[in-house]
């Protein structure tokens, strides 16, 4: 089922808008690039919240790099039944790190008032099936150990997170 999907998701990358939308998420979302710099923007902008910010976006980096620990654990290979549409830093799939990185910063930025970053985030994750570098399964567990690595970090992020915060508990205690 994991190949039949991602085959299907693939195809879409046949349309060359579609592709080129595709490579550019990847791009940006190298090494949580796109996510470290929206924290970063937003530490700079909401300066009442900057310690949150800059907490959450070390829990953004901090799931990317869980992810990457995983990977060489896990060292499952990439897809080799399609052809991928962009370069990759390393051969191995499991778990997705762009959507580790992109689920990370749709929970924590999200808490932070941010809504808008989870529809991008959500992009990230598909873009890597219409590339063809990853299985379903892959961005899924990744979204799954992003989500989960900022959800445990939400006492961290503190209470000056704002009301945002209270579904994810980051103002108790």
């Amino acid at each position: 089922m994991d190949r039949r999907l991602l085959s299907t998701l693939h195809a879409y990358g046949a349309d060359p808008r579609v592709a080129a939308l595709a490579r550019g998420l990847s791009r940006a979302g190298e090494h949580g690039a796109l996510w470290l710099a929206a924290g970063l923007a937003g530490a700079a902008v909401d300066r009442e919240r900057r310690r949150a910010w800059l907490r959450g976006t070390a829990l953004t980096a901090g799931a990317h790099l869980a992810s990457m620990g995983v990977k060489r654990l896990v060292r499952r290979p990439r897809p080799a039944h399609v052809r991928p549409l962009v370069r990759t830093a390393g051969r191995h799939s499991f778990p997705s790190s762009h959507a580790t990185s992109a689920a990370a910063a749709a929970v924590a930025y999200g808490a932070l008032g941010a809504p808008a970053v989870a529809p991008v985030a959500a992009a990230m994750c598909l873009s890597r099936l219409v590339v063809g570098v990853h299985y379903p399964s892959d961005v899924a567990a990744g979204a799954a150990l992003g989500a989960l690595t900022a959800r445990l970090g939400a006492r961290w992020m503190g209470a000056d997170a704002g009301p945002a915060a209270r579904w994810m508990g980051a103002d108790h205690g």
